[in-house]
């Protein structure tokens, strides 16, 4: 029982840590994250939009603030990525092709040494996908990528390859929307 309170509780902490928040798109976002031992802050967020309707809300959270794109991909500390689903549009297909496209963006179509990597954390968004739902992909080092679905872990991916492929999907040149890249880099 103590197991399951203090699982929920880090998840409560991890998905919804903080004493603020701030306001995108009339979705509010906290302004820290807690990953296990360490406190990440809000770096930046902004609007994914596709034919001019927001999909989703997605920030950025980092030990200290960065408008390094390549030093926050590089980097193997402690970082989060939070997705809120604002429209009933997005469906687990058309997820499920923007981020395989997202994954050839960020790898340069060298997706062949992180295929089963990838195809793990795809599996997350087969299951239907709601508006409101709330992902959040969180790195540890020497744990792995954590990916959470309304709170609840739903894989662990290993890897520091991993997670620069995953974050490049918005962070690296090609990013899924070059907005929304520089919103969560704070520009």
């Amino acid at each position: 029982m103590k197991r399951v309170l203090f699982s929920l509780f880090l998840t409560v902490t991890l998905l919804t840590g903080a004493t603020a928040a701030r306001e995108i798109a009339g979705v509010e976002m906290p302004d820290s994250l807690k990953a296990g031992n360490s406190d990440l802050l809000f770096n930046g967020g902004g609007r994914r939009t596709k034919f001019g309707m927001t999909v989703y809300v997605g920030a950025l959270y980092l030990p200290s603030r960065s408008n390094d794109p390549r030093a926050i991909l590089a980097a193997d500390e402690p970082m989060a990525i939070q997705l809120r689903i604002t429209s009933g549009m997005v469906t687990s297909e058309k997820m499920e092709s923007a981020t395989r496209e997202g994954f050839e963006n960020s790898l340069n179509g060298e997706t062949a040494p992180l295929r089963q990597s990838i195809e793990d954390f795809i599996g997350v968004f087969r299951e239907k996908i709601e508006k409101g739902d709330v992902y959040a992909f969180v790195y540890s080092p020497g744990k792995g990528t954590e990916v959470f679905k309304n709170g609840k872990v739903s894989k662990v991916i290993e890897k520091l390859d991993f997670k620069k492929a995953l974050f490049g999907i918005w962070l690296c040149e090609r990013p899924a929307q070059e907005s929304l890249k520089r919103e969560m880099l704070g520009l």
